[in-house]
């Protein structure tokens, strides 16, 4: 009897050890899946949070209002700009405090590398333990390697910072009034981002790109510097059309496949990032509803699009122009290396199944209908939750839907919108005080600290400005919008796509370097045809 209990026992514990192994492996295989389903049940929380964000919001009343409305500060006949400065800090001096945190926000994204660095550090020290240490452990065991590596994501900078920034809004204006402002905060900008990046790069849509600018690139041979060239071209100026953070994140795509893939170096990989950020920038200056920064003074200053190409877009194209003749000639030996690494002609081509007409027609339907339905989330989300629904009709004409870099280019533009929209009080005045030409190099320098709309936005808000003045603004905020992550929104959809090509993550002061030399040419440009 005992005999007949441990071998039913040890059949039992066999059976329990295959049905465990069985179900790990069906767990492995529906990883990618269970991983896929995730992203989009967080996908969907996002969007609802941003659809009913200002419906919370009117929820609370009779709360302490922070930040106070600029005209509340009396201050408009002070004479100097510091004068007025000091007066607001003085009337509210939580104006002073917030902006340290956006200051501390902003040289954490200087310093995002040194935190991956710090991680990789840890890592290795971590592999280096004996086998009976990481056995017990194991990986997971090394929490301050994964925290580091989290603070070292540049998406996640200026998320990290709303917490500090929570506190210190709860303990001067109580609880409510902390909840009040970041219900009261606008995140249509960030989903709009998230959902025209996940549609623009689906399987279709990248395939049409592709088809489209290889014909370019097939007039120089399809050599890696022709790819370059068309990229940087026709990719940012698509941005006039179907907004600049489909064409970042196309262009960005396309260039992780046809040139970063050939590992130049880093000097060339950092001037060509740089030069996608400018580019991208004032390449969607031909429009009025394309770029973030045109899109913020276009109703308020009348602006159209006739009027936006007859003293923007052309200048924008011309510097495009310029800016990419300059840089090729100046990698040239570099541009004969890539080409010889890579051997014959790259195919413009992809290697993946040619989807069929249909659903690329409908992808791009859907782009269209997101773009032109932007300021309206709930037609925005209506038709992205129909995308979900046709990219899982159409799976075998799909890659996997990418989720995970929208997802953190919202979050990063979130928090941007969270702190940015505490520094009213100092910006306006800065821009308020200053001529033709020194505001539009003011503006470009604030630029590279604070998004480029956000610039622009608040120039709507300074009284009796001259035709001369808003030109030198928006100017100066679009050949800004290359030097930092945070200078344009689109910015931070190329940084996550094109991060894993650095090896220790993008430095700040790298890319800043690759993108003066064309933000110059930029600010010429607009300066000769003003």
């Amino acid at each position: 009897m005992v005999r007949f209990l441990i071998s039913l026992a040890s059949l039992a514990a066999t059976r329990y050890d295959m049905c465990a192994l069985k179900a790990m492996i069906f767990f492995k295989q529906q990883k990618s899946w269970l991983k896929q389903s995730a992203f989009k049940l967080a996908l969907v929380l996002l969007i609802l949070f941003a659809f009913n964000s200002n419906a919370a919001s009117s929820a609370i009343t009779g709360t302490q209002t922070f930040p106070p409305p600029l005209e509340s500060y009396n201050d408009s006949q002070m004479p100097g700009m510091w004068d007025v400065l000091q007066n607001r800090v003085r009337q509210q001096p939580l104006n002073l405090w917030v902006t340290l945190l956006f200051l501390g926000a902003i040289l954490h994204t200087f310093f995002t590398h040194r935190f991956l660095h710090w991680a990789h550090v840890l890592e290795e020290r971590q592999k280096a333990k004996t086998p009976s240490a990481i056995e017990v452990g194991g990986d997971n065991s090394n929490v301050a390697a994964r925290a580091l590596h989290f603070f070292g994501e540049v998406e996640a900078v200026f998320g990290i910072w709303c917490v500090p920034l929570l506190i210190l809004l709860a303990a001067n204006m109580g609880w409510d009034g902390a909840v009040h402002y970041f219900s009261n905060a606008s995140f249509v900008e960030p989903v709009f981002v998230v959902v025209v990046m996940s549609i623009a790069s689906t399987r279709p849509v990248l395939q049409l790109a592709e088809r489209a600018l290889g014909c370019l690139a097939r007039l120089g041979g399809g050599k890696p510097g022709a790819w370059w060239l068309s990229i940087l071209t026709l990719g940012p100026v698509l941005g006039s059309f179907i907004t600049e953070p489909a064409a970042m994140t196309i262009s960005a795509l396309l260039l992780a496949k046809q040139f970063y893939s050939l590992k130049p170096s880093p000097t060339l990989a950092y001037a060509t990032l740089g030069l996608l950020f400018v580019n991208v920038s004032v390449g969607g200056a031909m429009t009025h509803f394309a770029a973030p920064p045109v899109l913020m003074v276009a109703a308020p200053w009348g602006w159209t699009t006739p009027f936006m190409f007859r003293h923007f877009g052309w200048v924008a194209l011309m510097g495009i122009l310029v800016s990419n003749v300059l840089y090729y000639y100046a990698f040239r030996r570099e541009f004969l290396r890539l080409r010889d690494l890579a051997g014959n002609p790259i195919a413009a081509s992809t290697k993946e199944p040619s989807v069929p007409v249909w659903v690329t027609v409908t992808h791009v339907a859907f782009m269209v209908w997101s773009v032109v339905n932007a300021r309206y989330p709930a037609l925005l989300i209506g038709g992205f939750l129909f995308f979900l629904a046709v990219h899982e009709v159409t799976e075998k004409h799909q890659s996997d839907l990418q989720l995970r870099s929208p997802l953190l280019v919202g979050f990063f533009l979130a928090g941007l919108v969270v702190h940015g929209g505490l520094q009213q009080w100092w910006i306006g005045p800065v821009l308020g005080r200053l001529r033709e030409v020194p505001l539009m190099f003011g503006a470009t320098v604030l630029t590279a600290f604070n998004d480029n709309a956000a610039i622009t936005y608040l120039a709507t808000l300074v009284p009796n400005l001259g035709d001369s003045l808003k030109y030198a603004i928006v100017a100066g905020a679009l050949a800004g919008g290359g030097l930092t992550v945070i200078a344009n929104a689109p910015n931070p959809a190329g940084q996550s796509i094109l991060s894993r090509f650095f090896s220790e993550g993008i430095a700040p002061l790298n890319l800043l370097l690759g993108a003066l030399p064309a933000t110059i040419i930029m600010i010429l440009a607009f300066l000769l045809a003003r």
